[in-house]
């Protein structure tokens, strides 16, 4: 396995995409700095083009370079719910990251835990991915490698193998006017 993961570094380092376990569900990753790895997710899954997708990080430092400034009440909440299964949407008024945010000026962020090792380890080594789940726009996401294949065949460079993955997808949550607004429930309840 562990070659597996080495060998996801040097493809994604060099604009590739892999199909990888995250803390949820499989997903289709790639290097959320590079507009090549970004562009080629959304052709691969047939995504809606102004559907932006969640950004894997591993620390509070990975919010830096995004431009994302994090006020003190918002801090309050991803303290309680980071690292975990909990999608945080945040503002994001750069240009630079339109690509990521898709002009709707935010990017869902999710802080992936130290003992998600292997993940944990690929985001410190090649930096934040994109990470949708593995499926086509509107499909079920595969609960295993050979869904996975069925729906993308050969248009993924490797495919991560972790057995079967049937849990929920990350909680997705909004931060906004000193509020947070749940907009999917999801491996963590959030009330």
């Amino acid at each position: 396995m562990k070659k597996d993961w080495q060998k996801a570094k040097e493809i994604i380092e060099n604009d590739g995409v892999v199909v990888l376990p995250t803390d949820t569900l499989y997903g289709i990753v790639g290097k959320a700095e590079s507009k090549k790895e970004v562009a080629k997710i959304y052709k691969i899954k047939a995504r809606d083009r102004n559907k932006p997708f969640i950004v894997l990080i591993t620390s509070y430092k990975d919010l830096d370079i995004f431009d994302i400034k994090v006020e003190k009440w918002q801090e309050k909440f991803l303290q309680k719910f980071w690292p975990g299964k909990v999608s945080v949407i945040l503002p994001c008024l750069s240009n630079k990251w339109r690509y990521l945010h898709r002009g709707v000026k935010s990017i869902a962020f999710r802080m992936i835990s130290p003992r998600n090792k292997n993940l944990y380890n690929l985001i410190n080594k090649v930096g934040p991915l994109v990470a949708p789940s593995a499926n086509t726009e509107g499909g079920r996401p595969a609960e295993t490698i050979k869904e996975v294949q069925n729906y993308f065949g050969d248009k993924i460079s490797l495919y991560i193998n972790d057995g079967k993955k049937n849990v929920e997808p990350s909680t997705l949550v909004r931060l906004e006017d000193n509020n947070w607004i749940v907009l999917r429930q999801g491996a963590k309840e959030i009330k």
